[in-house]
Formats: structure tokens, sequence, C-alpha cells
């Protein structure tokens, strides 16, 4: 789908638009002028002589507004502007295609499982009321359970956007020794703001005393930061004037927020992003690849829904790809379980089915196709990425 070419058009028409209107209100303008300048004119001409010539004061004003905007220009410019409103739709109906079911494959999919993702999207997103009722017509038996954990998990963001730590600072010291373990470090960022919001209020003796109590057992692992913080001691009420005020910024709440609901998730076993919003997007970006596609076999249907790889690269953001993704140099297939990457002796990487081809079903040694050393397909090992 080339946008560019949409907002090109879009643009132009907007250019004609404003110039058109630009044109027009400055006709007007000038036009009200005239008339207001006639009109004083006439009053005074009727104020001196008993029979005033208003027909030609009239005739007067009409030939300067014929100078001032003649019909053929203001004509003009509405026809420019309409010839680029006439080819607009016409650029949107090349760019999109509203028929996306040529790009639809014949896949079987487990109802129970779209339905959880759908849910626990609408759980995710705060939407409870609307979970709750599709959750209901669609038989989910476990939404009390899928919702549960995200009623916290929300409750405790809308406390971080009061900026309240404590709800946070709790669900923290609950799972302390699971946030441990995959390597976060949500509980200093968490104890970090609550010292600098004690400190930013003035209370030089209550933060040392905070940072005693909490900030203390990062000290062996998070010296650096700690003693950035007991800086900031020298500027207990006006931090926001002082070398640390950086630590004021609303950006820290923001990433701290961001940060808690990707641990939050990580510990439920779920992804920091909606399954459902990135296959939605990961489906727009990659369909327009695949309408082209469709449109090129034309006819050829039943080898669309049969096809087991696509014979073109969809290309898609970073954040849509998750997982390496290696292709056979030989073959120009992409690996898969039943065709995975092996390493050869000499270094150099192809598919298991290149490897079976070129040592004939591991008969023989072969040379490989990247340099000049002889490989036993034997000795190849799979790699895992």
């Amino acid at each position: 789908m080339e946008l560019k070419t949409v907002k090109d058009a879009f643009d132009h028409v907007t250019k004609k638009q404003k110039l058109y209107s630009s044109k027009c209100h400055e006709a007007i303008e000038r036009i009200s002028q005239e008339i207001d300048q006639a009109i004083i004119q006439l009053q005074s001409v009727d104020a001196s002589t008993s029979y005033p010539d208003h027909q030609a004061f009239l005739i007067d004003l009409k030939s300067k507004i014929k100078e001032i905007a003649p019909l053929s220009q203001v004509e003009s410019s509405q026809k420019e502007l309409n010839t680029s409103l006439s080819k607009y739709p016409k650029q949107l109906e090349k760019a999109f295609n509203s028929d996306i079911s040529k790009a639809y494959r014949n896949v079987e999919f487990d109802g129970n499982i779209i339905n959880h993702i759908i849910a626990s999207h609408l759980y995710r997103e705060g939407l409870f009321e609307a979970g709750d009722v599709f959750a209901n017509e669609a038989g989910e038996q476990d939404s009390s359970a899928m919702k549960s954990p995200f009623i916290e998990m929300y409750h405790i963001l809308q406390a971080l956007k009061s900026h309240n730590l404590e709800p946070a600072l709790t669900w923290v010291t609950s799972n302390r020794e699971k946030l441990s373990q995959s390597g976060s470090d949500l509980e200093l960022k968490l104890h970090r703001l609550q010292f600098v919001e004690i400190l930013q209020n003035g209370d030089k003796s209550e933060a040392l005393t905070y940072a005693r109590t909490h900030l203390s057992p990062f000290h062996s692992t998070h010296m650096l930061e700690i003693q950035k913080l007991m800086l900031c001691l020298l500027w207990a009420g006006k931090l926001d004037s002082s070398p640390c005020a950086d630590l004021l910024s609303p950006v820290n709440w923001e990433n701290l927020a961001e940060e808690f609901t990707r641990q939050f998730c990580n510990l439920l076993g779920e992804s920091y992003e909606s399954p459902l919003s990135v296959t939605l997007s990961a489906g727009i970006q990659g369909l327009p690849t695949l309408l082209k596609l469709m449109n090129v076999m034309t006819g050829r249907k039943q080898e669309w829904q049969s096809m087991k790889q696509l014979p073109i690269p969809v290309d898609l953001d970073k954040e849509f790809q998750f997982h390496t993704i290696f292709v056979c140099p030989v073959s120009r297939d992409q690996a898969t379980e039943e065709n995975p990457p092996m390493l050869m002796s000499c270094g150099h990487v192809l598919c298991k089915v290149s490897i079976m081809k070129l040592s004939k079903s591991s008969t023989k040694s072969f040379k490989c196709p990247y340099c000049p050393t002889s490989v036993d397909a034997s000795h190849c090992k799979q790699l895992f990425f």
C-alpha cells in the first residue's frame, strides 16, 4: 500500500484549497471595503444635493468590483480545486483495495484460543465490563481468573498516574524473589522516585531515613546511583534547580509505569504487548504485499490455499520480529522444524534438505558451496536460534 502517493495527492488538494480560500477571502475583503466607501460617498452626496445620481455610483462600484475579482479568475481557481478533488478519490481507490478477502486463507483456528486472546486484550486495556460481556457471550469459563490479575495491574497503574507509589511498592515486595530472578531493578526505581518525592517536599531528615531503610540493600549493585541520590540531599526542597533536576522529569513516571506493566505481564507469563494488537498491526503492515501477490496469482487460488511458505518475503518492522529467521543460501527456503539449519565442519550453514541433496542422502562427502572444504554430512550439527 503506497501511502506516499496518497499523501502527495492529499497535500496537493490541501494546497489548492488553501490557495483558493485565501484568494476568495482577499477578494471579499477588498469588495467589502469598496462597498463601504461607496456607501460613504452616497451618504455624503445625499446630504449635499437633492437629486444624487445613484446609477452612476453603482456603475462605478460594479466596475471596481470586476477589477478586484474578475469572475473568470474565481472560476479558474475553483476549476483547479475541483480537478484536484476529483483526482484524489481515484488515488484512494488505487491505493486502498477494499476487497481484502483475496489474501485470506482457509486456516483452521481454535475458537477457544481466539476468544481467550480477545477477552485478555479487553481486560488488559482496562475494559472490564466489555470483557465480561464478551467472555459471557463466548462461553469463556475462566474469565474471572483471567480478569483478576489485570484488575490489580490496572489499579496500580492508576495509582502511579496519581504519583502514588504505595500499591506498586506493595506488589514489588510480595514478588521480590521472582523479580530478582528475572534481573529486574523495578524495586529500586520505585524507591528512587519515592525518595525524590520526599526530598522535593523539603524533608531532608525523612528522606535520609527512607534511604537508609530502602536504598541501602541495593548498595552492592547500584552504588553509583545511590551516591547520586545522596548528593540530592544538598538540594532538599529545590531539586528543580540542582544538577539532579532530571529526576523530577514526568518521563520518569511514564517509564516506570511501562516498566511495571512489562514486569507484571512477565510474571503472569503474558507478553508486554497485547497479542491481539500485535497480530492486527503486523497483518495490516503485511496485507499490501499479500494483495499484490494474489493479483499475480489470479486464477491459482488452490495453489495459494495449499501453499506452506510464501514465495516472496513480507517485510515487517523490527517490533514484529520476535526470533531469528534463517534462509538457506542454496535452496532459498526458510528453515523450519522439519528442515532446520545445519552447521557444517567448515563453519558455514545450510538447511538440512540441501545437505541431504548435496550428499546424496549422506552417502558421500561434498564440497561446501562457499569454500573448498570437503564436508561429511554425518558431522553436521543442527543449529538452534
